[in-house]
Order: structure tokens, then C-alpha cells, then sequence
């Protein structure tokens, strides 16, 4: 009689196992990326730049240049409630299965996706205070992924106190997050609680720790040595609850000095480099090349672009003869041609631009700046969503040729 139960329990462990055999994620061996078919995955696509972290050029603007202070800027302009629509509208337009259909279309396979850690503490972000809607966000883009078999890095942007020092962190003006207890104890929680969230995902192909951390102004002398330590510190968390996904670490210096960085300590690393407005020679990239060998691990350019497309795909060959991936910045923006897809400018959202740029340090400043005809303002503001709709935007045919991507329709 004993029999019965000892068979089942064979069974259900047999099956428990080659379920967890079916599940392939990518991973690493030696200096390459390993895809699920157990050969060497080359990451070739694009980031989603300004959908889950917005920033201020990428509106027009200048000196209002993060999240939080264009949250301000248009808070100001038409209120609070209507900034709360607005960035609801915004979230659930910018980015949409669209446009993950078409980049997946065009010959890429994977993206990365900056997000703010707000969306996942429970702070207040671009209107909201809701501790599950970063999950809600993410899982929809995707699903749409996994349906078209794209692959996704999540980038932490944002990280709490600020992992870099300036705008693009949407902190307060230093990188505390490394001189802070209690922002690295937020961090490791809230990186924990995405790995658990995601650790059977497959088409999640990994986690980018620390967007662009320690920027140049500061003391690298002093944070440095700090940098791999924070890294240890969110891996050792990360590793309790998920063991599969790769993990991306990016440099000091805007994610371009590796030197901080000792004897791998996590068998799946992959280290992450940025590049931007240099020559496109093979002696801009060797420092990283000499790293991988000496370590033999792999590297990947996770952020690069932004130029003509000349540069484009002549950097991109060169990453490409050093057996280096990359996701080129950015995939959309309004009025431009040195991305993916571009948008137009809505009509009036010059005094949008004009208001965002005027000094406004107090209540006069802001009442006098305010222009007079608020429903324009709105209108424009609309307009800027329904014009970044993927069946509003223009392919820049040049820059994705030059990325070596399909762009016959």
C-alpha cells in the first residue's frame, strides 16, 4: 500500500524537474552571451528611453530636465488633477504592443527598459502613489514581448537617493545612494522584489543594477570603491529568490570606467558600457575589450547613439567585429532623426517649452510665468500623447539602415 504514495511523489518530482529543464533562460559562458538554444546570443535593439523615466530634452526642454521637475512644470501649468491624467494617458500611450510588434519586426531581439524605482516603492511618481503599478506596467510590455519573442533587460534608472548625481537619476543633485544606509537597504528590497516577481520569466533576459552611476563631478576617489560593494550588496539579495537571470553592472562614470570593478563575485555578470559622441575606433572600446579578457566574462554597450547615421553604423560595426552587443538610445523622440521613430512637435507647445524654461523659484515667478490661455496649454500637452501614438510616428529609414535593420514596409 505504501507503494501508491512513494510513486506519486516520484512523479510529481520528475515532472517538478522537467518543467524547471524546459524553462531556458539566457545566460553566460565564458566572454559570450548564451541564448535559449545554447548558442551565442549577440544582443542587438534599442531602449525605451522617456516612457517610465521621462526627461526634459526629450520634451524640449532644458533646465526642467527629470521626472520630478516635469512633473512640477506641468503640475504648475494645469493643475493636479490634469497632470494625473495626463501622465495616466501618457504611461498607457507612449509605449504600447505597437510598437514592441514593430521593433521586433524591424530585426531586433531585445530591448531595455529605464524605470524609476518610484514605481515600485510606493512614492509619489508622475501622479500616482501605488506601491504594484511598476508590475503593471512592466508586465503588460512584456507579455507583448514574449509574444513576439523579444527579449528584456529592466534598467534601473532611478535608484533611490541617486545613483548618479544628476538628472537623469531624478534625485537631488548627488549620488547618495552610496553614503546612505537606508537608500541602499530600499534598493536591495525593491531589486529583490522584482527578481521574485520575474524569477521564472524567461523573456526577461536580466537585471541592470545601477544606470550611469557616479557621474564625473564628483569624488571617484571617494565613491568608487563604494560602487561594487552596493553591486554585492543587491546581488547577495537578488541570488536568494532568483538564480537564473544575468545580471548587468554597469561602470563608474556614467557606465564608462570599469576600474572599480575586481574578480567577478556572481557566475552570471555581464558588464555594461555607454557610449556616446566619441570616434568610433577600436581604441574607444579596448579598455573594455582588455577587461573581458582578462576576466573572461562577456561586455555589452547598453547605451549609444544619438548621432548621424554615418557614426551609427560605423560604431555599430565595430561593436559588432568585437563580438559586443548593444541597445542604441533611444528608440522615440519628438522631432528628431537620430533614433529609431520620431513624432511632431504639437502646435503651441512653444509656450509648453517657454513656461518649463522660465525661472520660477517662487509663487510670483510661477503666477507671472503662467501663460494666460490654459486650455492651449492642454491641448498641447494632449496633442504631445496623441502624436507620440506609434501610428503617428515617422521610422527614420537612414538611422535604421544603419543599425542593420529592416525598414522596407
Amino acid at each position: 500500500m505504501k507503494s501508491k504514495p512513494i510513486m506519486l511523489l516520484f512523479l510529481c518530482v520528475t515532472f517538478l524537474f522537467s518543467s524547471a529543464q524546459l524553462k531556458k533562460f539566457i545566460s553566460v559562458k565564458g566572454k559570450d552571451i548564451i541564448g535559449v538554444d545554447g548558442k551565442p546570443f549577440l544582443i542587438k535593439g534599442t531602449n525605451l528611453g522617456n516612457w517610465l523615466v521621462p526627461e526634459g530634452y526629450m520634451f524640449k526642454f532644458s533646465n526642467t530636465n527629470s521626472p520630478r521637475l516635469i512633473n512640477e512644470t506641468i503640475t504648475e501649468l494645469i493643475g493636479p488633477d490634469a497632470a494625473k491624467s495626463f501622465w495616466k494617458k501618457y504611461l498607457h500611450t507612449y509605449i504600447t504592443q505597437a510598437d514592441i510588434h514593430y521593433l521586433r519586426w524591424t530585426g531586433m531581439n531585445s530591448i531595455r527598459i529605464p524605470f524609476n524605482y518610484r514605481l515600485f516603492s510606493g512614492e509619489e511618481y508622475l501622479g500616482e502613489k501605488d506601491i504594484q503599478r511598476g508590475f503593471r506596467l512592466l508586465d503588460s510590455v512584456i507579455s507583448w514581448c514574449k509574444k513576439e519573442g523579444l527579449f528584456v533587460i529592466l534598467d534601473m534608472h532611478c535608484a533611490p537617493g541617486g545613483q548618479t548625481g544628476d538628472n537623469i537619476d531624478d534625485g537631488y543633485g548627488y549620488p547618495f545612494l552610496f553614503e546612505n544606509e537606508g537608500s541602499q537597504n530600499l534598493v536591495v528590497s525593491i531589486w529583490k522584489n522584482i527578481a521574485d516577481h520575474y524569477k521564472s520569466e524567461t523573456t526577461v533576459m536580466g537585471f541592470d543594477l545601477l544606470n550611469e552611476p557616479i557621474a564625473h563631478y564628483f569624488n571617484k576617489e571617494k565613491l568608487n570603491p563604494l560602487l561594487e560593494m552596493v553591486y554585492k550588496k543587491i546581488t547577495k539579495a537578488i541570488r536568494t529568490v532568483d538564480k537564473n537571470h544575468i545580471l548587468f553592472l554597469g561602470g563608474a562614470q556614467w557606465d564608462s570606467n570599469f576600474e572599480p570593478f575586481g574578480k567577478p563575485f556572481d557566475n552570471k555578470l555581464v558588464y555594461t558600457f555607454h557610449k556616446y559622441w566619441t570616434d568610433p575606433t577600436q581604441q574607444v572600446i579596448q579598455d573594455y575589450i582588455d577587461f573581458r579578457d582578462k576576466y573572461n566574462v562577456p561586455i555589452y554597450c547598453g547605451e549609444t547613439g544619438e548621432n548621424t547615421d554615418d557614426w551609427v553604423k560605423d560604431f555599430r560595426i565595430l561593436l559588432e567585429k568585437n563580438n559586443i552587443g548593444w541597445h542604441y538610445w533611444p528608440y522615440k523622440k519628438i522631432d528628431n532623426t537620430k533614433g529609431i521613430i520620431t513624432f511632431k512637435v504639437p502646435n503651441n507647445y512653444d509656450t509648453v517649452i517657454r513656461y518649463a524654461e522660465t525661472p520660477r523659484t517662487n509663487f510670483e515667478q510661477i503666477r507671472n510665468a503662467k501663460p494666460l490661455n490654459i486650455d492651449e496649454v492642454k491641448q498641447a500637452l494632449d496633442d504631445f500623447i496623441n502624436n507620440s501614438k506609434f501610428s503617428n510616428c515617422t521610422p527614420n529609414k537612414g538611422y535604421i539602415m544603419a543599425l542593420g535593420l529592416r525598414t522596407d514596409q
